[in-house]
């Protein structure tokens, strides 16, 4: 079968290491199905695997992909929900969790095989193409927001990077959910469609705001971290889920964060749950997960190529 997969591990040029052609198809086990991909979407989760974040050369090669929706072997429409080994179903009850391409190969094909538990039924409202958004940037965002956050209508968010996956997603959501958005871009195109999406009102990276807010949605890390600190209220929540522009802040803020008792809190992915929450939340209220560009599985290289240049706004997704 087609696939893109890792074929080799380069941290300093990771486009190097992709491939695209023939692998194996997934072979049947118990407890575990075969979905027919139908649409496929990119994270930044897969060029930290072709810098060998998570994916060492013993695992090689590795189709990438975290994200999909297709059919299943029994013609149901289905989204794989890709965090393996949280319930012990198709894996050892002890086996840790990890994400698609982590340990088992991964979405980026014409074919592939997760626990059968790991899959959700697709909401009809949904095209592949926008349910295979879902997985693993929006329901980031989703997590950030609700559980993380814990924000309520009416309260306000600022979401640091407007254009990414997480931060584009975190910008619709909350705007759906009835709260007051902020966001911030360097680019001025980013932060006109940031308000065009629902954002009140978006700013440069470090501008000051019309208000602290009740909670910051942080993905860019070291380059913003001072800023989503300082805009907090007292008593407001910083939640932290990536670091784009490195993890290591020029100043931490620690006497800010315990004098006006901060919350900070870090949150990864989110649970099958939530998933089925965010599918059930997107078909009731017509939200619909931004997508920036749709390419064929055979022009893959050109979808990393926009990601690891920034040069996009939403989520690039792979059609089979």
């Amino acid at each position: 079968m087609f696939a893109a997969y890792a074929a080799r591990i380069d941290r300093d040029q990771p486009l190097s290491g992709l491939e695209l052609g023939e692998r194996p198809e997934p072979e049947a086990r118990p407890g575990w199905s075969t979905v027919t991909v139908k649409a496929a979407s990119l994270n930044h989760h897969d060029l930290w695997s072709l810098r060998g974040v998570g994916l060492g050369e013993e695992s090689l090669p590795m189709i990438l992909g975290c994200d999909a929706a297709g059919i299943d072997e029994h013609g149901n429409e289905v989204v794989v929900y890709p965090v393996v080994g949280l319930s012990g179903h198709g894996v050892g009850p002890d086996e840790p969790r990890s994400i698609l391409t982590e340990r088992y190969q991964g979405t980026f094909a014409e074919k592939v095989s997760v626990p059968t538990w790991n899959l959700l039924p697709k909401p009809k409202e949904l095209s592949f193409e926008e349910a295979a958004c879902l997985p693993t940037a929006w329901l980031t965002a989703y997590r950030m927001l609700f559980t993380g956050a814990g924000v309520r209508p009416g309260d306000s968010v600022l979401v640091q990077g407007a254009g990414g996956g997480v931060a584009t997603a975190a910008i619709v959501l909350a705007k759906a959910a009835g709260l007051r958005v902020f966001a911030t871009s360097r680019d001025e195109a980013k932060r006109k469609r940031a308000e065009d999406l629902g954002a009140d009102a978006a700013f440069e990276p470090g501008a000051r705001l019309p208000r602290r807010v009740d909670a910051v949605i942080e993905t860019v890390g070291a380059a913003t971290w001072s800023h989503s600190v300082k805009s907090l209220r007292p008593g407001g929540t910083l939640v932290i889920s990536g670091a784009t522009s490195g993890p290591d802040p020029k100043a931490a803020e620690l006497n800010r964060i315990f004098f006006l008792e901060l919350k900070v809190v870090g949150s990864t992915m989110g649970t099958k749950d939530e998933l089925e929450d965010l599918l059930s939340f997107c078909a009731v209220t017509g939200v619909r997960p931004v997508i920036d560009t749709v390419l064929p599985l055979d022009r893959a290289r050109e979808g990393f190529e926009k990601m690891a240049g920034g040069d996009l706004f939403g989520k690039v997704v792979l059609t089979v």
